[in-house]
């Protein structure tokens, strides 16, 4: 029978195997009671380190609020019983909420009513945007993606300077109040999105496709025929404008943080298809494959996108913004 000797050093413990030398049977016996003393505390030890490890894994459990409507424009017969989330898409122009509205609005399940707030008057004040919300979510507004009756998800995409920032506070009261989630949506690269920005504000007046304005296309002849436009980028406050750009989120996250809500990047949804089951999870609704007619206008290498390319490069090599200037997907 061998004999164990548990030894303690500063950090850890550890245990000794000894060939026995005819010691009596009785201190083999306390010999073996002090190893297992030691193994269980080396046990235990291990087990709180992969416990605590472990649970920075588990994400929090997040609940969402139901709701059941009851509109005056029409009654919602055999589905009045159905529960109901509200949600909002807050982001900037240009990030993809377009094409991201079009995905969650495949969903049997889930009305997204557009930029409702591009129209000055519906965010005129405090009282014309609570007005405006209140029809939203009493399932009072009717776009050509409302399916109302029996929508298990109702929201709208919002964007960031349509008085969402300078009426923050009132709005978080708001989504508060009423159990409104929000799904942040961000371009992890800035640049792509100011190629986009300028590209699509140039078409407004040029109407490159036969004569008519589209912000969004769904085919590649057409993407081919907006793309073809390079603007050329402001290089002397281009590093001022990305700061604006990355301060502008950051701040609607700070406000926004007592709310339910999760932040969503284009470039993931384009690169990890799982993320969009994550928002349906979010939305707490059945999760199905969702797919947009929708086509990327701006494909490839930024630099056939920039006509001054050469300029934007220099100025932002050296940078902590260098790496828009690569691929990101």
């Amino acid at each position: 029978m061998a004999e164990f000797i548990c030894l303690y050093g500063k950090d850890s413990a550890s245990i000794v195997i000894k060939q026995p030398k005819g010691s009596p049977l009785f201190l083999r016996m306390i010999v073996l009671v002090f190893a297992m003393v030691c193994g269980l505390y080396i046990s235990s030890v291990c087990l709180k380190q992969f416990s605590f490890q472990t649970s920075q894994l588990v994400p929090t459990p997040i609940t969402t609020r139901i709701h059941y409507p009851k509109p005056q424009t029409f009654n919602r017969s055999e589905c009045g019983h159905n529960p109901v989330r509200f949600f909002a898409i807050l982001s900037m122009q240009r990030s993809g909420s377009g094409w991201f509205e079009t995905l969650l609005n495949s969903h049997d399940n889930v009305s997204s009513n557009g930029e409702i707030f591009s129209v000055l008057d519906r965010r005129r004040n405090v009282s014309s945007i609570v007005k405006t919300l209140d029809r939203v979510y009493n399932l009072d507004w009717f776009t050509s993606a409302s399916k109302n009756e029996c929508s298990a998800a109702i929201g709208f995409k919002w964007m960031l300077n349509q008085g969402l920032i300078d009426n923050h506070q009132e709005i978080v009261d708001y989504f508060n109040r009423r159990g409104v989630s929000a799904i942040f949506l961000f371009r992890r690269n800035p640049l792509r999105r100011m190629v986009s920005v300028l590209a699509n504000s140039y078409d407004r007046y040029a109407k490159l496709l036969n004569g008519t304005h589209k912000s969004h296309v769904h085919s590649p002849e057409e993407a081919d025929a907006l793309s073809r436009y390079k603007p050329v980028i402001n290089s002397s406050s281009l590093i001022h404008d990305l700061q604006e750009t990355e301060s502008l989120a950051a701040k609607a996250l700070e406000y926004f943080n007592t709310t339910r809500h999760m932040v969503v990047f284009y470039e993931d949804l384009i690169t990890k298809r799982t993320r969009l089951e994550q928002v349906q999870e979010f939305l707490n609704i059945p999760v199905k494959n969702l797919s947009s007619r929708q086509v990327k206008i701006h494909r490839g290498d930024l630099s056939d996108h920039i006509k001054n390319w050469e300029d934007i490069n220099k100025t932002l090599n050296g940078t902590e913004y260098e790496k828009f200037l690569g691929a990101d997907y």
